[in-house]
């Protein structure tokens, strides 16, 4: 169905029977329905307009599906979301994704989850704050050592 369809489903069934329809379709197809997805249906133009907007994007792609839901799974386990990890994972392999291929977009997502939190901590040290304490912590980093000045030079 394309999106003029969908539309035109909306209008002629309603907002709310087609969100209900729209969330078995997805229960069905992937054995289960992410929460996310269960709480937006109590409000059937969100859902509806969430998913309109999904599919758009996933149906304009050029990259092949499973790789869309190995994205998704690989995004959902940096993000340290259970449900998205999943969802995603029942998804790609719908569409074709190995054990193999799961395991791997895994990894390569704890890797970049790795670094991303290594590289952002290095860049918090290496601010110049001056004798300001962190507005979180209240600890204070004065050249690069928390809470403590430099140490005095020989002779001083």
């Amino acid at each position: 169905m394309n999106f003029e369809e969908k539309l035109a489903a909306i209008l002629e069934g309603g907002a709310g029977p087609v969100s209900a329809d729209w969330l078995r379709e997805i229960e069905e197809e992937f054995g289960l329905a992410p929460l996310i997805l269960k709480r937006m249906g109590e409000r059937p133009p969100v859902l509806l307009s969430h998913l309109l907007y999904k599919s758009s994007v996933f149906e304009t792609s050029h990259l092949d599906p499973k790789y869309i839901e190995l994205i998704s799974l690989a995004v959902g386990a940096a993000l340290k979301c259970r449900h998205c990890v999943e969802y995603h994972m029942q998804a790609a392999m719908a569409k074709g994704a190995t054990r193999d291929e799961i395991l791997e977009v895994i990894l390569i997502a704890g890797l970049a989850s790795n670094a991303s939190v290594l590289a952002d901590a290095y860049r918090v040290m290496g601010e110049e704050k001056g004798d300001e304490p962190c507005i979180s912590c209240g600890v204070s980093v004065t050249n690069g050592r928390n809470g403590h000045a430099p140490p005095p030079a020989d002779g001083e």
